[in-house]
């Protein structure tokens, strides 16, 4: 049943990432205001796209367990629910089941019984190809349009959700929330309007800085921080005393993971922020007004998928003779050509396999892009990738690459080996599978909550 309005409501977020840990004494802070929901993010994409093609978390297992333990104790014993989106990092069908056997082991060991609602984001296939033919799917920028057969390469695909199936399960009456891949503030904006908020801009925006903890704060880091929504307005409330909520870091917050200053694309609409305020209530608090949501005409989620592209080795050597460091570029084309040489003894194509030669103060970051082009470094560092259709072949090809950056020749150099210091023994890494964003699309949906499907248990 949809409460009535009341005069505010908070929500509290005890941590910017499920399974980074949880500060005892703010998260008391927090509960001592009496919120009416936990939110939680879990995921992201900011690992790429090996956590969803591989099905793993960003986090451990433990460290998982004792952050819903923190919050599902609160949740059960104040009568609020704890809401978890992206579930596992990723938010796929893998990790919604590792998150859910987590939820299980603590019920058992608590004695807990908990009304649970897992909502799924993965997308049925044949769907997607339908979709596909009908027109409906097209890319972001800079990506290639998506085919039938990306589709079917992709070991998981899952679309970001807005805040509407959110909202029908907490209509339903639940403990715990547990979704798939969503849109970072979309738990917060269910949870408001559930409880009688109707202003979305409001509620999008306090969402979007919440689901970071306490990034929005002077000094930043991660912890609890605390979103208060009324019908005109919302304040950003620090729950330490030596962590500051400025107008200027909620501000600033506000310009994070964003394209354009103040238009912020999401599910089923535009968040717009040019006329936001920021005004300073106190030393720990900031009142925001203005946001506002601007629905699409046509209702869109993001798609976000991953395929197998080989698998990874790697080597890491530093250079610290400055004939070396002068002559890096040389040291590089040896390591290049010891690649292609021995993929082509061994039989591959140049589309078969991939090395990537970083060097750290020369341009490992920027590469190309790197603007000051003058190595004033005294030593660098180079990281060796190699990508190659199996793990035995990956191995090979870096081994010769590493042998070959060590023992090449490059114009003068005095000694006869030993270009390269390697920090460990063994030299080189078997990193294993190597995954790929393939689709990375819009889709347009017939509703919000078509495309996801949610199941009602009982835990415990």
């Amino acid at each position: 049943m949809r409460c009535n309005i009341m005069k505010e409501i908070r929500i509290l977020a005890p941590t910017g990432m499920m399974g980074y840990g949880i500060d005892a004494a703010a998260f008391a802070a927090g509960m001592a205001m009496k919120p009416h929901a936990i939110v939680a993010d879990a995921g992201s994409t900011d690992a790429g796209p090996h956590k969803l093609g591989a099905g793993v978390g960003i986090v451990s297992k433990m460290a998982t367990m004792q952050d819903l333990d923190v919050m599902l104790t609160a949740g059960l014993e104040n009568h609020i629910p704890v809401i978890i989106g992206s579930a596992g990092g990723s938010g796929g069908q893998p990790h919604i089941k590792w998150t859910m056997e987590a939820v299980e082991e603590l019920a058992r060991k608590k004695g807990w019984k908990l009304r649970v609602a897992i909502i799924n984001a993965t997308a049925d296939k044949e769907w997607l190809k339908q979709k596909l033919r009908d027109g409906a799917i097209t890319p972001m920028t800079g990506v290639p349009e998506l085919t039938e057969t990306e589709i079917d390469l992709a070991t998981e695909i899952v679309a970001q959700m807005g805040h509407e199936p959110y909202l029908e399960a907490l209509d339903k009456g639940v403990d715990l929330i547990v979704a798939g891949r969503s849109y970072d503030p979309s738990m917060t904006v269910a949870a408001c309007v559930h409880n009688g908020i109707e202003d979305l801009g409001l509620a999008y925006h306090m969402g979007k800085i919440i689901e970071c903890g306490t990034l929005c704060t002077i000094p930043g880091g991660n912890g609890p921080i605390m979103g208060i929504i009324t019908d005109d307005s919302f304040v950003i409330q620090s729950l330490f005393p030596e962590k500051k909520a400025t107008s200027l870091s909620v501000a600033a917050h506000t310009l994070y993971e964003k394209s354009h200053p103040y238009l912020l694309a999401g599910p089923g609409g535009v968040l717009n922020l040019e006329h936001s305020s920021f005004e300073q209530l106190d030393s720990n608090a900031v009142k925001i007004r203005g946001s506002r949501f601007i629905p699409d005409e046509v209702y869109r989620i993001k798609l976000e998928g991953a395929k197998l592209v080989g698998y990874r080795s790697v080597f890491i050597g530093a250079v610290r003779d400055p004939i070396a460091v002068s002559a890096i570029d040389e040291l590089v084309g040896v390591g290049q050509y010891m690649a292609d040489q021995t993929a082509a003894s061994i039989g591959l194509e140049k589309e078969q396999y991939h090395i990537d030669l970083k060097v750290y103060g020369k341009n490992g970051v920027m590469g190309d892009r790197e603007p000051v082009k003058e190595v004033t470094s005294h030593e660098l560092c180079v990281v060796g990738e190699i990508v190659a259709p199996t793990q035995e072949l990956a191995a090979a090809i870096c081994s010769k690459v590493r042998a070959g950056m060590m023992h090449g020749p490059y114009q003068g150099r005095k000694a006869t080996a030993g270009n390269l210091a390697l920090p460990f023994a063994p030299s080189d890494f078997a990193v294993g599978a190597t995954y790929q964003f393939n689709v990375y699309h819009l889709v347009e949906v017939d509703s919000p909550i078509a495309f996801f499907t949610t199941s009602y248990h009982t835990v415990g």
